[in-house]
């Protein structure tokens, strides 16, 4: 397969599923089927992008027959792929659950194509190599997340829906405006090109002002300190499909594009931005856990720890070390499976308990025990306990941060995972363990009798879980995979060569790693 195709097809599934599911509106038993069959076409088509780029090769492809940088180009290295592939496995795993919450008002309202809308944006995002399409891809995001979050039409949702779009118009304007001073100090949007283009520049002062300006906008779309509240405010009214996929990828494209833009385009800048990022780093991490813990509803306490968590994946940054760079790769993909599946948990506790509130249920850990097992494996991963997904996470971002002399950011990221800890167990004692609820025991009679919707709804859930189990007992490919994304990331000769070609100055940029050796074991 041609790296035109591999590098299309995960843009053009959800595209291609979008516009079915647009025209058999009519027909909500097909729109499912089409729903689900695109979402495992877009798994499918992102894992033979993956398997295309795990030798170390970077894929480069220009659309309209126009060459780099002049032409709209698609980019895959290892990080890239892997975020792409996440994305198709949520895709799936929430197209099931959503079919089994049976939820028919959401499709009234255009959930099959809106949900695929959002999963264009995503890939889209992930994969192009130019500035300015990835603000094209940001709004299309933007769109489509709007549209699922205000689907209801409760007056709870339409006020999340407002604050939530114009936040992100503001911040969008300041990515526009930073896209458009970029191209006019460069003559480039192309960020291959603009990694070349930058350190030549005679003002290093207004390039470093520019990095702030894109860490601004960036920042806000990851929820980062202090430009969070949105999420809080928004997140905790969606549906618990919407918001899933909410929060397993929104964030994280954010994250994505700090990562990418801070170890590519401004790479130069990485020893001014460091301290700034490792500050809003740590105040990212103290503010949504404090949020976090002074909250009951376990929608609100999910939404905190997502602005939590963010701020251990703006450690790697912060350090810039080889290390650090994999652990905040490997994070992100954990948090990814953990995030999503604890939301879709979210949405069954209510359905089993009968509220969101943790004061009004309880006892579930009798009426619902699969679901209480399922429950503990997100929970304690979250936290960073062995041996699951999150410790492994956790111990590479702090082991960098302590070799690094960041002895600060390490403490504050073991305290914020003790308190993440504390509320995890919150929700255990209130949902789970406590007498139940006069609520809970009627919603409990209604959960038995869901039977096979029930079983399909938990199907999802245990597949993220039994993920989360093997990154943490199985760690060793993916802890390698994770330093060699980190390698190419911060080597960028590979990427620059591979859009550029024979246009790339034989120099190159010299690697800020040294490369691991062949076959060499993190």
């Amino acid at each position: 397969m041609t790296p035109h195709l591999l590098l299309t097809l995960p843009v053009a599934v959800p595209l291609a599923t979008l516009a079915l599911c647009a025209l058999l509106q009519s027909r909500p038993a097909l729109q499912r089927a089409i729903s689900l069959l695109g979402s495992a076409g877009l798994l499918i088509a992102s894992g033979l992008l993956l398997r295309a780029v795990l030798d170390g090769t970077v894929l480069a492809t220009q659309f309209g027959s126009w060459a780099a940088p002049f032409g709209i180009s698609f980019v895959a290295d290892r990080f890239a792929a892997a975020m792409v592939v996440i994305t198709g496995l949520m895709a799936v795993a929430v197209s099931v659950y959503a079919l089994a919450s049976g939820a028919r008002e959401r499709e009234r309202a255009w959930f099959h194509p809106l949900y695929h809308g959002l999963l264009l944006g995503v890939t889209g995002a992930f994969l192009t190599g130019d500035i300015f399409n990835l603000y094209v891809w940001f709004e299309i995001m933007l769109i489509a997340s709007f549209g699922l979050l205000v689907q209801g039409g409760t007056r709870a949702q339409l006020d999340a829906g407002v604050k939530y779009v114009v936040l992100n118009l503001l911040v969008t304007t300041l990515f526009l405006l930073g896209v458009g001073l970029l191209y006019g100090l460069t003559g480039t949007l192309n960020m291959a090109d603009l990694s070349l283009a930058l350190p030549e520049v005679p003002n290093q002062g207004l390039v470093a002002t520019l990095a702030l300006l894109f860490l601004l906008a960036f920042g806000a779309k990851a929820a980062v300190f202090p430009l969070f509240f949105w999420l809080p405010a928004a997140y905790h009214t969606a549906s618990a499909p919407v918001v899933a996929i909410f929060a397993a990828l929104l964030t994280k494209v954010g994250v994505y594009a700090i990562l990418r833009c801070f170890t590519l385009v401004f790479g130069g800048t990485l020893d001014f931005i460091g301290p700034i990022v490792g500050a809003l780093a740590a105040l990212t991490m103290v503010t949504g856990v404090l949020g976090a813990a002074a909250h009951y509803d376990v929608r609100r306490i999910l939404s905190f720890h997502i602005i939590s968590q963010i701020g251990y994946m703006l450690v790697g940054l912060a350090v810039a070390t080889p290390l650090a760079i994999a652990g905040a790769v490997l994070y992100v993909l954990h948090h990814i499976v953990v995030k999503a599946n604890l939301f879709l948990i979210a949405g069954a506790i209510r359905l089993a308990g009968g509220s969101y509130e943790l004061k009004r249920i309880g006892g579930l850990h009798r009426s619902a025990p699969l679901l209480a097992l399922l429950f503990v494996v997100p929970a304690l991963s979250l936290a960073g306990l062995p041996p699951l997904s999150g410790f492994w996470a956790k111990f590479l971002v702090i082991r960098a941060s302590l070799e690094a002399g960041h002895v600060a950011l390490a403490v504050v990221a073991l305290v914020v995972g003790a308190l993440t800890l504390y509320s995890m167990l919150k929700i255990w004692n209130e949902a789970f363990w406590k007498a139940p609820s006069e609520l809970s025991m009627r919603a409990a009679g209604e959960w038995r009798a869901r039977g096979a919707a029930r079983a399909v709804m938990l199907l999802p859930i245990a597949t993220l879980a039994a993920l989360t189990l093997t990154i943490g007992l199985w760690t060793e490919p993916f802890v390698d995979f994770s330093l060699r994304a980190a390698e190419q990331m911060l080597g960028r000769e590979a990427y620059v060569q591979a859009v550029l070609g024979a246009a790339a100055p034989a120099p190159a940029l010299p690697p800020l790693l040294p490369p691991l050796p062949e076959g060499a074991a993190p």
